[in-house]
Parts: C-alpha cells; structure tokens; sequence
C-alpha cells in the first residue's frame, strides 16, 4: 500500500497551501532514491558496513527515504553546518561545522548526504573534514544539483537529479523554514519570496 499522495491529493494539498508548482513529483524522486540505494547497495556489498551522514536540516526526509530502502548494514550520524554571508579574507571558509557526529568514523566507510549541491563550497568542506578523521573511504550523496551554480568543484558519487538554477522546495528544502514537508519538489517562484 503506497502511503505517499496521490495526484489528486497532492492537488488538493497544494490547493489548501500557497504553494510553488511541481518541478520533480513524488513519484519521480521516489522511484531514483530506490535506484540510488541499489547503487549503493552494490558499491558498498563487501564493505562491511556503511556510515551516512545527512548534513541537517534539508536532507532528513531524503537519508530517511533512502536509508530504509537500504539492504546493507549501516548506521546515520547528523551534522549541522552553517555558511557565512560573506568571506572575511579570501582564505577563510564560507562553511563550518555547527554539530558534529556523535560517533567515531575511523576505518569506516562514510557516505556524506545531503539535500543540494548548489556552489559546492559545504560538500567540498565536509570532504575535507571527514577525510581528515581516517575513514576507510568518503563519498557523497545528493538528491540535486544544480551545475550552473558550481563554484567549487566536488565528486558525486551518487546524484539524484541536475536541475536548472532556480529555487527549489520541499522534500526537505525549504525557503525560511516553509514548503520543507512538501512530497515533491517544487519551483519556489520570485512573488513567493
């Protein structure tokens, strides 16, 4: 039995809400996090086990999603980063770490997850940092990109959708902390911000 909504009820639900239209339905983004879990399931088979760490707040119903479609062992850390407005010199990091995992990575193999990469410049920080820690590999997750944003180039190892460079919400993404538990994922327009 699919608990998701429906098309009628997703209309309704956005109907009963302000909301922004459709860019990536729901049953779009469930049917690539299934086929993204059976990518990882065949890339980490012999690993032993596996650590994802979904970066808080926008990528929490995304790891969920995909955690439980999951077949091989692993375990989900959080974390909490937080970007500056602007650089203080241009060798200083626009990101840094606001809550870290709870438990040690060392000698595991570690997939970072996270909601969008947009610049690049947290998921290329959060390889620094965790690969800092001795892990047995890093990789990385995302649900979206959108390449023409890019600023620092990072590895996907595993990408969910590229989309244009617009404003996105819900499932999980949110513009001032609304539209986050939206099923699909929908373009925020100019008058709704």
């Amino acid at each position: 039995m699919k608990l998701g909504l429906g098309r009628d009820a997703t209309l309704s639900y956005r109907r009963s809400m302000d909301v922004p239209p459709v860019l990536l339905t729901e049953d779009e983004i469930q049917g690539r996090v299934a086929e993204l879990a059976r990518e990882i399931d065949e890339t980490y088979a012999d690993a032993g086990g596996l650590v994802l760490i979904g970066v808080l707040k926008g990528s929490f119903i995304f790891l969920s999603d995909l955690a439980r479609k999951l077949t091989i062992p692993h375990r989900i850390e959080f974390i909490a980063v937080s970007s500056y407005g602007a650089k203080e010199s241009e060798t200083a990091d626009p990101v840094r770490l606001i809550m870290d995992v709870r438990h040690a990575i060392d000698d595991e193999h570690v997939l970072l997850v996270e909601d969008i990469v947009d610049t690049g410049h947290t998921l290329a920080y959060l390889k620094r940092l965790f690969g800092a820690h001795d892990p047995a590999s890093v990789k990385t997750c995302t649900l979206l990109h959108k390449p023409d944003r890019t600023e620092q180039e990072v590895d996907l190892d595993f990408l969910g959708f590229t989309i244009p460079d617009v404003w996105v919400v819900g499932y999980g993404l949110d513009y001032a902390e609304r539209y986050r538990t939206l099923p699909y994922i929908g373009e925020l327009p100019p008058e709704m911000r």
